[in-house]
């Protein structure tokens, strides 16, 4: 069971953006993607949730090839939450939450209201779910958008059927509190066991802190894949991203890593 990405190379626009690239996220574990602007992470996310068409290479889903299919098939075993969502349409909170379960019509309108409820307290906006959408804050459309894919992530789902969460930079517009929360949520349901999370991330330190799994990509290549702590090595993070950093335990976690740049 694994969504995985196998040699992929990916153009746009003339450009070569991805070049022989493989990644797998497994049921599980929480897998994290890092690099500099431009490195080519949103890109890679964006064909592992079969939104971009790789030139070459191979896209699975547990045995099957991504390209082949269906649509409404993918959605009921993987969740997407992109890095800006475009919704403008004028509904209240609960109905964006309630499309999280658009790919499952065989629910019924209980069951649905059930796994909304629970989605809106996991990312602690319930007490939003009587607002517009549009008049909420960049960081409270972000939750409510988490909250969706988390309906889409538990909807209909049988005992140990694995399903895949796919987010896109899902903490850049949220405050440091709600950037654990979020990725507490995520790893919590990954480490239950049936759950594979990918997660692109720009902070190291939230990295190190819930990923068990890293690929660091430069210039559209892996050039670092393994734990935080193979991957977030001051050489790796120099070649990156141009920076130097000192890597430690962290003082309060010793199996974790801390991440200072000079």
């Amino acid at each position: 069971m694994m969504l995985a990405a196998e040699n992929l190379t990916l153009t746009r626009g003339g450009n070569r953006i991805l070049e022989q690239v493989s990644l797998t996220v497994r049921p599980g574990e929480v897998v994290g993607l890092l690099g500099a602007n431009g490195a080519g992470k949103s890109s890679l996310l964006g064909a592992m949730s079969a939104e971009l068409a790789p030139d070459s290479g191979r896209l699975r889903l547990d045995d099957a090839d991504l390209a082949g299919l269906p649509h409404r098939r993918q959605a009921r075993v993987r969740a997407v939450l992109p890095q800006k969502p475009g919704l403008s349409f004028d509904l209240d909170v609960r109905e964006v939450v309630a499309m999280g379960a658009y790919p499952f019509p065989e629910l019924s309108p209980a069951q649905v209201d059930a796994l909304v409820d629970q989605a809106l307290g996991w990312a602690d906006v319930a007490h939003l779910g009587a607002r517009r959408y549009p008049e909420l804050s960049g960081g409270e459309q972000q939750r409510v958008q988490f909250a969706r894919v988390l309906v889409q992530c538990k909807a209909a789902r049988a005992e140990g059927e694995p399903r895949y969460l796919l987010l896109d930079e899902p903490t850049a517009s949220l405050d440091p509190k709600h950037q654990g929360d979020l990725l507490r949520v995520a790893a919590g349901l990954a480490h239950a066991g049936d759950t594979g999370v990918l997660v692109i991330l720009h902070d190291m330190n939230l990295a190190a802190r819930w990923c068990d799994r890293l690929l660091l990509l430069c210039g559209g290549r892996g050039i670092a894949a393994g734990t935080p702590a193979q991957v977030l090595t001051p050489a790796n993070l120099y070649l990156a991203y141009g920076i130097e950093a000192h890597v430690m335990p962290h003082p309060l976690q010793s199996e974790r890593l801390l991440v200072v740049t000079t």
